[in-house]
């Protein structure tokens, strides 16, 4: 079973920049983000194939965030840009089978990290 640890989440104040980095306990395909806010549903951020030059992102996020991978390492980085307090949620780290490039939906993902708070406020 593959494991997933998110770490880097953090408070910082609007426009201000943040990592997230996700460590897998192996090799992992399409792999990514997702973001719950409170009182809201979970929801697709980013995702990536399996040799990082493939990104795609939703809507909210695209232009300010990007991912990258180090493939020696089993770590998928999260930069974010531009934070806005629409940003703050807890973000989950998440890993989908090979040949899922391009899913967003959470059923298409099976692994999943705990979550990291990011709380964007002045």
């Amino acid at each position: 079973q593959l494991q997933l640890f998110e770490s880097g989440g953090r408070l910082v104040q609007p426009g201000e920049s943040l990592r997230l980095s996700c460590a897998a306990s192996g090799r992992t395909a399409t792999s990514g983000w997702f973001r719950q806010a409170p009182g809201k549903e979970r929801e697709f951020v980013a995702a990536v194939n399996w040799n990082g030059d493939r990104p795609y992102f939703a809507d909210s996020v695209k232009g300010r965030f990007a991912l990258s991978r180090d493939q020696s390492k089993n770590i998928l980085y999260l930069q974010m840009n531009g934070l806005i307090p629409e940003d703050t949620a807890v973000y989950y780290c998440a890993a989908a089978p090979p040949g899922s490039w391009g899913a967003r939906a959470e059923s298409a993902f099976n692994s999943w990290g705990q979550g990291t708070q990011v709380t964007v406020s002045s």
